[in-house]
């Protein structure tokens, strides 16, 4: 079944726009259906229309890209966002999941990336290139629990946490650990009551928040 997306792309630069709207609209259902080039008229776009994902790089003029996220993932919080960026740091990361992004893209492989990313967090899922995808994993499953979780979480627990935030459903968490579905399906219920958490976004920010990532 074709799915209808409707997207908003905040970007300084013309010909970006003019190589996202041909790379996007090429895929059938998917339409740019607004953009901005600043970051003050991009609130005024998204919040107007109301897209179903905001495509914007972290900087350009007036309000940057990490500031557009939080008030979308704040006012707006269906709308998906995805960041473009031409910058790799850890940091950055760690900034973009603290802000609510759900998706991070370099410029340098947007023609290979972006769709991808776009069909993952419409899924309700997180992208980030496989670099920093496996950071995020190691960072999980080699640190230990950081003060103040290791009374909740148990080491499993921590793994599990790192393999939600990739994205990975259920099935795929207990074949990665080698366990039973039902299992898998136990810890994460664990986990969700143990942290008073509704959402792997919610999670991702806990994670942060409390260093069990290593950026």
């Amino acid at each position: 079944m074709e799915r209808k997306v409707r997207i908003v792309v905040v970007d300084d630069h013309e010909e970006v726009h003019r190589g996202l709207t041909s790379l996007l609209e090429a895929r059938p259902g998917w339409k740019i259906v607004g953009g901005a080039h600043d970051g003050d008229s991009a609130i005024h776009v998204v919040q107007e229309l109301e897209p179903d994902l905001v495509i914007t790089d972290v900087s350009h003029p007036g309000l940057d890209g990490l500031q557009i996220t939080r008030w979308i993932t704040q006012h707006l919080p269906k709308v998906r966002v995805v960041i473009l960026t031409m910058h790799g740091s850890k940091q950055l990361v760690r900034e973009i999941l603290e802000a609510g992004g759900r998706g991070y893209v370099m410029k340098s492989e947007t023609s290979r990336d972006l769709i991808e990313a776009i069909e993952t967090v419409l899924d309700g899922k997180l992208f980030f290139t496989q670099t920093i995808s496996e950071t995020l994993l190691d960072g999980f499953l080699d640190k230990p629990p950081s003060k103040g979780t290791e009374s909740l979480l148990t080491k499993r627990e921590i793994a599990i946490i790192g393999l939600l935030t990739r994205g990975k459903t259920n099935r795929e968490v207990a074949t990665e650990l080698n366990t039973s579905l039902r299992t898998a399906e136990t810890h994460r219920a664990n986990i969700m009551n143990k942290l008073q958490l509704r959402s792997v976004q919610d999670l991702v920010r806990y994670a942060v928040k409390n260093k069990l990532v290593e950026l």
